[in-house]
């Protein structure tokens, strides 16, 4: 036992140094200056690959195979990154076989190591849209194309920027690796000990408060974590066992859990990895996007809210005990690990107009800093370096897992643009929908549902913007109302079956039928459903910035329609006037279509 311990601490040790690599290399590109991208990119990709093929490996096959895959991905990324400039040169075109070898190998590479990451779905659409690049001229009609020589074919996606080192790839080298590392040290010191405080401070003695603690510290976390599933297992490890000692129902603990976990994702300022990806694909500044997604997130929280004060009065649900509340001054010193790198993060993007990287990588400073501090606010450096330790660690994990996702969904979006496959999607859309806004919508939701149950929200975002964006925006939408709404739908898979990722863990953690949780999950989360399409019905609702008073009078005429429809859902009236209630409420949601 103990030779197996000894060989354990020298493998940590190196993953720790490869997690330090992972840190340096990413915060280094915001401060050396402009790096090209065919250096930076795949790079970025080398240094990913160990975790995802090596890190988790439970076998010997899985070891051996993933050690062959990594070093072959790591050499062909170098090779591409040590000769450039001489592919620059080439414009998409490989001019030997080894080229194609290569082309071919970092392919593949990258399709496995989405799967080893997250799974089979996200690949094989990769694989079904490589094959459509390569054999699509056969197919006759609207959906086959002209065809692409096959050097040309590949060479666009692997040795110029129009796949794997497309803009998608640059926005998880350049901003989302940053923010997901700012999460990681956050994460490893006392800040979320501060959420769940604060949380637990402001509504830990309101009726039904377990519950309202879990939603207003997954708020929190999830703007962070950029995971519904990450933000059920760590807030969810101190929320639901809270909620069950106190005697609320299983279903209504993980339900909570999974729905206030989910809404996470669409909370600014961060919003996990979507409100950078959505300025890069529109163009919009981040401030903008961030003020614009504000007042949809509030009423998303709010609904919430209103459902648990049905579910507290029905149940009787019970505040915390004043004894299993934080005290004050606990409060007070935890908040101030996440509220300082917060506040260095905002007043570095706000106040002194630097850029969300440079910002974040300030915030990250101060993060690691405190790192050294504990919760009596003295320095403690042996507790320091092992916080830095699980933050390197946990920092490459995470930048790994979420740029194996976007490099694979970068192939789906370049053989989209290769193919024309995206214009004739759309073509579709606005036929089937008979050029009218309101049935593309519905069938751009249903795409968002389907995608989404198969592959991470940010991948079903991307890949749904992609094919319907342009079609929604040609119906008269703006391009910002047009992504906000894919967004907000890509998130649905979450908590609506049959496959509901948050749901599944939830229920798992406090061991409920995940049917049932799934059911008062929706419920619960009914505004995930209806608010992306009232944002569309009155889109003050997202011009906060332009015009503040329309937007927060959309806001209270959207929000007593919500107040509706969750009390004619979760209310204990006779069913005829829970459903006028339900009825006047949406009507009240989609008021402007009549105005």
């Amino acid at each position: 036992m103990e030779a197996v311990e000894d060989r354990a601490v020298p493998r940590r040790q190196v993953w720790i140094a490869l997690g330090a690599l992972t840190v340096a290399f990413h915060l280094g590109l915001i401060f050396y200056g402009l790096v090209p991208n065919l250096v930076a990119r795949p790079l970025h990709m080398a240094l990913i690959l160990p975790w995802v093929f090596l890190f988790a490996a439970a076998t010997p096959v899985a070891r051996i195979s993933g050690a062959i895959l990594t070093g072959l991905g790591i050499a062909g990324c170098l090779w591409i990154a040590l000769n450039h400039q001489m592919l620059r040169n080439q414009y998409g075109f490989l001019e030997s076989g080894f080229q194609v070898a290569l082309a071919i190998t970092l392919l593949l590479v990258a399709m496995e190591g989405a799967r080893r990451a997250i799974g089979w779905p996200l690949p094989l659409v990769a694989l079904l849209a490589l094959l459509y690049g390569l054999y699509g001229q056969h197919i006759p009609g609207e959906f086959g194309h002209a065809g692409t020589p096959l050097r040309s074919f590949l060479g666009t996606l692997v040795v110029a920027e129009g796949g794997l080192w497309g803009s998608l790839t640059g926005v998880s080298v350049g901003v989302v690796a940053v923010f997901v590392i700012f999460g990681a040290v956050l994460n490893a010191g006392e800040a979320g000990q501060g959420f769940m405080n604060v949380a637990a401070a402001a509504a830990g003695r309101l009726k039904g408060g377990a519950a309202k603690v879990s939603v207003l510290s997954s708020a929190l976390f999830g703007s962070i974590s950029g995971s519904a599933s990450a933000n059920v297992a760590s807030t969810g490890a101190i929320t639901l066992p809270a909620m069950t000692k106190l005697g609320y129902p299983r279903r209504l603990a993980a339900a909570t859990e999974a729905v206030a976990s989910s809404g996470g994702q669409i909370m600014p300022p961060l919003m996990g990895a979507g409100a950078f990806v959505m300025v890069e694909l529109t163009g919009v500044p981040y401030s903008e996007i961030m003020l614009a997604a504000l007042l949809p997130a509030i009423l998303y929280f709010a609904t919430v809210w209103q459902g648990l004060n049905a579910f507290a009065s029905r149940y009787d649900l019970r505040p915390i005990p004043v004894e299993d509340r934080p005290a004050r001054r606990q409060v007070l010193i935890t908040s101030g690990f996440f509220l300082v790198p917060f506040s260095t993060l905002l007043i570095a993007m706000f106040a002194l107009g630097y850029t969300p990287q440079y910002a974040a990588a300030l915030a990250i400073f101060t993060g690691l800093a405190l790192l050294f501090v504990d919760i009596s606010l003295r320095p403690n450096p042996g507790q320091g370096f092992a916080r830095l330790a699980e933050a390197l660690l946990n920092a490459g994990k995470q930048v790994s897992m979420i740029a194996a996702i976007i490099i694979c969904a970068s192939i789906i979006i370049g053989v989209l643009g290769i193919t024309g496959l995206g214009v004739k999607i759309t073509s579709v859309i606005l036929s089937g929908s008979g050029g009218a806004l309101w049935p593309a919508l519905l069938l751009t939701a249903l795409a968002c549902l389907l995608l989404g149950m198969e592959v991470p929200t940010t991948a079903a975002y991307v890949i749904c913007v992609s094919v319907a964006g342009p079609a929604l925006i040609e119906l008269g939408l703006e391009p910002l109302q047009a992504h906000l709404f894919v967004f907000w739908f890509a998130l649905l898979s979450t908590i609506t079956p049959p496959v509901c990722g948050a749901v599944f863990i939830a229920s798992g953690m406090v061991q409920e039928n995940w049917l049932r949780v799934a059911l008062t999950a929706m419920a619960l989360g009914v505004g995930l459903y209806v608010i992306p399409l009232a944002m569309i019905a009155n889109d003050a609702l997202i011009r906060l910035s332009a015009e503040p008073g329309a937007a927060l009078l959309a806001l209270l005429v959207v929000g007593a329609g919500l107040g509706g429809v969750s009390r004619g859902l979760i209310g204990r009236e006779p069913w005829p006037l829970r459903v006028a209630v339900c009825a006047g409420g949406l009507g009240l949601c989609f008021a402007a279509l009549w105005v």
